[in-house]
């Protein structure tokens, strides 16, 4: 794997943040005119994922594109790269803001909700911050575009401007800029400290940038600020902002919780552990198998709750919360299968999880129900919208040929690969605690009778422009379960396996 020098064709990397940079402004330009305004977000999604494709050849063979736009001090610059995890990222939230955009044309004119200039204004920036943090090559960089998410995604959660948005915002802003500002701030100065720079090292996952001799006790110190600094990841107990933002409008959940926000921190967790500790520090120090039941706690711990949550936004959030940290797990075993599950869940979580939110959103529209156990028959009556819940929902336990079967599988044989037993028992165990939270939603829509007192025959499908995204992202959720390596190829071509 080999760096490619800094030269006028590196700075294509750059055009996708140009684009994202640059749509906030023609919102607000458009902003008196809402078909045009809409309009620029769907044009600006569309470019954004096509100048993010023309990265990936060179991704793919291994060749890692890096363009510095100003250094600070020296080992401290804005600088940014192209390689197989950043376009996992990358490829992700560009494709998704596609949909996203549809979904909230439908969601935010159906309920005629206010403000809606300001929201896309700042679900554009969410997306730039996304994409930025997508091609950080050095930790500063990271910092700087995962900051300009937590800022920008604020207004969106306290949207409604009522007091359970304001203190669900509240919440939210107090867990992730605290974390950021106690924990990975010191995190980032102890790192420049002890390597005498902050640039990730993009060729070896297995040495990072931490020098051979440097002292283990800081080394780990270090390493623990990064992981509770970075809260978008939701480890537990700092996962608690998390189901608090599920006051926003569903869309922006969907954002939280498949595009920006959690997949924004469960990347910079694998970027920090293999591009700046490497696979034989964390394996050497035994930080990685800690980390690696960590995790297990959370995905175990959260499953749990997620079984006595009956609104469906509240169930999928801690849903949410168990499942990045498979993520986090199966990077943290260190081993070849298990990183690339890991690495790959980051994209098929994103898709299935949008799905679910998409349908709880379509649903809301539809009926005004949030409560599981008030859509009892809702199924027959939105037979499009419930089948792709179901659809991710199997992607969620891990049922092929949906996408979430792939993820789990390389984790549970990455597990048997050092032998931990444990480990994949918690795999197990969560697919049981899946299938117990989301099998009787689906139950309960196509096979119970209406609950009492609630009358179905004034129920329809949502808009077209809802329905239509969220089924289209089921379909790619079975689309990556019968073709893995579509993300499995950057995964490998990452870590050079």
């Amino acid at each position: 794997m080999t760096a490619r020098p800094e030269f006028t064709e590196s700075a294509l990397l750059l055009v996708p943040l140009i684009i994202t940079f640059l749509a906030p402004f023609g919102i607000w330009l458009a902003r008196k005119n809402e078909n045009m305004r809409e309009g620029v977000s769907f044009v600006a999604g569309g470019l954004t994922f096509l100048s993010v494709l023309l990265l990936v050849p060179d991704a793919l063979s291994g060749v890692i594109r890096t363009y510095t736009v100003a250094e600070i001090l020296p080992g401290i610059s804005l600088r940014f790269c192209a390689d197989g995890l950043a376009m996992i990222f990358a490829i992700v939230s560009s494709f998704l803001w596609i949909f996203a955009t549809s979904y909230n044309v439908g969601y935010m004119r159906s309920l005629k909700e206010h403000a809606q200039t300001r929201y896309y204004f700042c679900f554009a920036v969410a997306i730039f911050g996304a994409l930025g943090v997508a091609t950080s090559a050095n930790i500063f960089t990271l910092y700087l575009f995962y900051e300009i998410i937590t800022v920008f995604t604020y207004p969106l959660v306290a949207h409604h401007q009522d007091t359970d948005g304001y203190n669900g915002a509240r919440k939210y802003i107090v867990y992730l800029m605290g974390s950021s500002k106690l924990f990975l701030l010191p995190a980032m100065i102890l790192t420049y400290v002890i390597c005498g720079t902050l640039d990730f090292n993009l060729t070896d996952i297995q040495n990072g940038m931490f020098p051979k001799d440097a002292n283990p006790i800081m080394v780990s110190v270090t390493y623990f600020l990064f992981l509770f600094g970075l809260a978008k990841a939701a480890i537990m107990p700092l996962h608690n902002w998390l189901p608090s933002a599920m006051v926003a409008p569903t869309p922006v959940s969907a954002l939280l919780h498949a595009v920006a926000v959690v997949k924004a921190g469960v990347f910079s967790v694998a970027r920090v552990m293999l591009s700046a500790f490497g696979v034989n520090l964390l394996d050497s120090l035994g930080i990685g198998l800690v980390t690696a039941y960590l995790a297990a706690f959370t995905i175990l711990a959260a499953s749990i709750i997620a079984l006595t949550k009956d609104d469906l936004k509240a169930r999928l959030a801690y849903s949410t919360v168990s499942q990045l940290s498979y993520v986090i797990i199966g990077v943290a075993m260190l081993t070849p299968l298990a990183v690339q599950g890991g690495l790959m869940h980051i994209a098929h979580h994103a898709f299935s999880k949008i799905t679910l939110f998409f349908a709880a959103g379509a649903i809301y529209v539809a009926t005004h129900t949030k409560k599981i156990s008030l859509m009892g028959g809702m199924g027959r009556r939105m037979p499009w919208t419930f089948g792709a819940f179901s659809v991710a929902a199997l992607s969620m336990i891990g049922v092929p040929p949906v996408c979430g079967f792939v993820s789990k599988w390389y984790m549970a044989n990455g597990a048997l690969e050092i032998g931990r037993l444990g480990l994949l028992a918690t795999l197990l165990a969560s697919t049981i605690l899946n299938a117990s939270y989301f099998t009787p939603v689906i139950i309960r829509a196509f096979l119970r009778k209406p609950a009492e007192g609630v009358d179905l025959s004034h129920y329809k499908e949502a808009p077209l422009v809802m329905v239509v995204p969220l089924c289209l992202t089921a379909g790619i959720s079975v689309f990556l379960g019968l073709f893995p390596e579509t993300f499995l190829q950057f995964a490998r071509a990452f870590g050079h396996f």
